[in-house]
């Protein structure tokens, strides 16, 4: 008598890391210890339940809520046994997800959860903490716009002013960009008043002063500068334009023009190790009046004078390749074409030349002479009419560039002021500048938000409160993925090694600095297959690579994460 076969197959891929790496953090944990469900919930807790969705969108780079359930329902067995609970396929219904939104959504409890999960995170992972990097974005989106709701026109730094938008602010720490905080707030909202609120939930995540917070001219408002030096902290940031004028600029930069400043020159090692200047600038100080809760206060300032050598080769290029196409256009406006314009009037051709200069921004770069002369242009009989002399004006330019004033305007380029009031035995002028040059840290943070894995944009949400929750849902998933990669790349830096196998069509290329997402893209096509036969169960998990097992022990993950799948013998789902 032939026995019924039944084969079924789960697709695993690193939904166990991530699980595993979930619960190191302690999110779930901490998730049920400060988000308390409504009553009537049964099933899964809430914590469970948002970390398994997270699992599925750091997979799969989708964060819809109808797309979870289903994709659960194939992997039963797997989140069982990665979760140590019992699993429903409801327990991932899109009706339970926008439940967990909407506990997120709840600010307090929100912010004593991100203390408690920063407190947790640094204990485990043992995580320096020196420096702080604040900056915001926005997220637009086709969405419905209300009088007091999230979504709101404002200033579009994705570039889409004609779009409702939400803006987040995340502070992230050095070294590893791992966010601290995350603030949702309404789209229109401008960014200088936000920095306050952002250090303040860092100080009670951290619990200690002393630590440099590293922004963009807007972090160097004075109320801002004054928040953190009354506080015991340090910034460090650019002035703008309107803190720091030209004409103070040109002051500080007079005594470089007469060879009575030198310079420090700004160092840093390429790709092959070899050091290369990238800067050079030098400091002064000065000192800082401000009022703070009605009290005034005081503290010296020092002001960093940096010129980008990087810049100042784009800039020359740029300003050289102006100076060109504006000389070339404006010698046309002499040439005779038919159907063109010909000038007779010097007033117009002055107008036309000028228009041109403001165009190409080359205004006092160019010396521009005009002429004029009368000609005599005979014309010839025509029927009645006679042959004649007749006299024509005509008027011309000529152009050449201004050496002197090109010289002086590339001279300028690249300069820049930064200000701090962290004393110079504890942040010298090249460290400061290393570490500003490091601010692409947070713009990465905010491409993987916005962008794979954790796909913010499009959002399918209108409500408010669930989009609020979702955007600190995936501020989590952020974190899991800069701890993944902090840890491999620590260990790796620690054993003087490099990982090979990640490159994909390129096996034997190796670096020392893999991404979170080569690390996941390591672990696809790993498979749980349950065979049947009769009353009898057999299970078999493709077995790991050798790079998978090396890449779990530079994580600090034991391979039962996955092995464990085939320990027990469970029915299949």
């Amino acid at each position: 008598m032939t026995e019924n076969l039944n084969v079924t197959i789960e697709r695993v891929d690193d939904v166990p890391l991530l699980l595993a790496s979930l619960e190191r953090m302690g999110v779930a944990e901490l998730i049920d210890m400060h988000f308390l469900p409504h009553g009537n919930w049964q099933g899964l807790s809430p914590g469970k339940v948002l970390t398994g969705w997270l699992s599925h969108i750091l997979s799969e780079a989708d964060h819809r809520l109808n797309q979870v359930q289903a994709w659960a329902a194939k992997r039963l067995h797997t989140l069982r046994s990665s979760l140590d609970v019992r699993v429903r396929e409801l327990d991932f219904s899109d009706d339970r997800l926008a439940l967990g939104l909407d506990l997120l959504s709840a600010d307090e409890n929100w912010a004593q959860f991100e203390r408690a999960l920063n407190q947790r995170v640094l204990r485990v992972y043992t995580l320096p903490s020196r420096c702080v990097r604040i900056d915001s974005t926005t997220a637009s989106g086709y969405w419905r716009v209300t009088a007091e709701g999230l979504f709101q026109f404002g200033h579009s730094k994705d570039h889409r002013p004609d779009l409702p938008q939400v803006k987040v602010v995340v502070a992230s720490l050095d070294p590893l960009g791992m966010p601290m905080v995350t603030q949702v707030l309404s789209g229109e909202k401008a960014d200088d008043p936000l920095y306050i609120p952002a250090i303040d939930e860092v100080r009670a995540g951290v619990g200690q002063r002393g630590l440099l917070y590293v922004g963009d001219c807007k972090l160097m408002a004075l109320a801002t500068r004054a928040h953190l030096q009354t506080g015991g902290d340090y910034y460090l940031g650019p002035f703008s334009a309107v803190q720091m004028p030209a004409t103070t600029l040109d002051e500080y930069l007079a005594p470089v023009w007469t060879g009575e400043q030198a310079l420090t020159a700004v160092e840093r090692p390429d790709q092959d190790g070899t050091m290369q200047r990238i800067a050079e600038g030098f400091e002064r100080s000065t000192t800082v009046l401000a009022v703070v809760d009605g009290q005034e206060v005081s503290w010296v300032e020092r002001h960093l004078i940096v010129r980008s050598l990087a810049q100042v080769a784009s800039g020359t290029a740029a300003l050289q390749r102006r100076v060109e196409q504006a000389s070339a256009a404006i010698r046309a406006l002499n040439g005779r074409k038919r159907g063109k314009v010909r000038y007779t009037d010097k007033t117009m051709l002055q107008a036309a030349t000028e228009a041109l200069l403001q165009q190409y921004a080359v205004v006092g770069l160019l010396t521009v002479q005009y002429h004029e002369q009368v000609r005599e242009r005979y014309v010839r009989k025509y029927r009645e009419r006679p042959a004649e002399t007749r006299q024509e004006r005509q008027v011309s330019v000529s152009v050449a560039p201004d050496i002197e004033t090109i010289a002086a305007a590339i001279r300028r380029l690249g300069w820049r002021v930064y200000g701090t009031n962290c004393p110079g035995e504890e942040l010298t002028l090249e460290q400061a500048v290393l570490a500003y040059r490091a601010e692409y840290l947070v713009e990465r943070n905010f491409g993987r938000l916005k962008g794979k894995p954790l796909s913010l944009t499009p959002m399918y949400l209108e409500d408010d409160m669930r989009a609020t929750g979702l955007i600190r849902l995936l501020s989590i998933g952020l974190r899991v993925l800069t701890l993944l990669e902090y840890r491999a790349r620590e260990r790796l830096h620690e054993r003087g090694e490099k990982l090979s196998g990640v490159y994909a069509g390129n096996p034997t290329r190796a670096t020392e600095q893999p991404t979170a997402e080569m690390i996941l893209r390591c672990f696809k096509d790993i498979f749980l297959t349950f065979v049947t036969v009769g009353e009898q169960t057999y299970q078999h998990l493709t077995p790991l690579s050798e790079l998978q097992h090396k890449l779990l022990a530079l994580l600090d993950f034991p391979s039962e994460i996955y092995t464990r799948l085939t320990a027990h013998s469970a029915n299949p789902p």
